[in-house]
């Protein structure tokens, strides 16, 4: 008993806009059939004593303490802006 047919490969390759033929098309209920297969035997495993996860590994922070510093002096970054006013940029207004 095939758990997927052919018709239903060829219409997920249709809503993939992906262009198969009737022999791929065969090819691929094959083969998808198998991988099915091979995740239903996945329900016969005991996971009753089985932590639930959201991540193989543990999850650690990664990034460094957010601690507030001095930023650059506001001549250093206005001095290559094209168009300053009373030390802001200025940009072309975009609302009419």
């Amino acid at each position: 008993m095939t758990r997927i047919s052919e018709e239903q490969v060829k219409h997920v390759a249709h809503l993939a806009r992906l262009a198969i033929t009737e022999d791929e098309a065969k090819k691929f209920t094959t083969q998808l059939d198998a991988i099915i297969g091979f995740a239903e035997q996945l329900n016969e495993l005991d996971t009753s004593n089985v932590e639930a996860t959201s991540h193989v590994l543990e999850m650690k922070n990664v990034m460094r303490e957010d601690k507030p510093v001095e930023g650059l002096p506001r001549e250093e970054v206005l001095k290559n802006a094209p168009d300053k006013h009373d030390g802001q940029v200025r940009v072309p207004s975009i609302l009419d």
